[in-house]
């Protein structure tokens, strides 16, 4: 039987760490009605990319920067917008209704549901995620951050 250990740079942890207390502590205050994807913390979007068939349909909880805004209106006149959520390690589609309260180029935290592909007409869409919520980590709050 072969062990494999998988190790993270100590800053990778910490930053890690401090996201899932802001994610329990700050968007989440009511612990008992926390949804089960912030109940699981954050998942790193390697992770998806790598392994998209074990999150498909999963709850999820990611960070990164809001690049490329898009801003639309549904069949049934409902605004909607989609933009790319992107990290070092690569970027996923983030889609949902409503209005965006976030800019281009801000840090982001996204509570969704994950899809691994979804054909959309002839399209086929890889690796995104239909947002519950999209909020500004500028909510931080600062004694958490060291």
């Amino acid at each position: 039987m072969t062990t494999t250990t998988i190790s993270r740079s100590p800053f990778a942890t910490s930053l890690t760490s401090v996201l899932f207390l802001f994610v329990l502590g700050v968007c989440a205050p009511g612990l008992p009605s926390t949804s089960p994807a912030l109940a699981s913390g954050l998942v790193e979007i390697a992770e998806l990319l790598a392994h998209p068939e074990q999150y498909d349909h999963q709850d999820v909880v990611v960070t990164g920067k809001v690049m490329n805004v898009q801003l639309a209106t549904n069949r049934q006149g409902q605004p909607a917008y989609g933009f790319l959520l992107q990290d070092q390690a690569g970027t996923l589609k983030v889609v949902s209704l409503g209005q965006l309260e976030v800019r281009e180029g801000d840090q982001v935290i996204v509570e969704g549901v994950f899809s691994r592909l979804r054909q959309v007409g002839r399209t086929i869409v890889y690796n995104e995620i239909k947002a519950i919520s999209v909020k500004p980590m500028t909510r931080l709050n600062p004694d958490l951050v060291g």
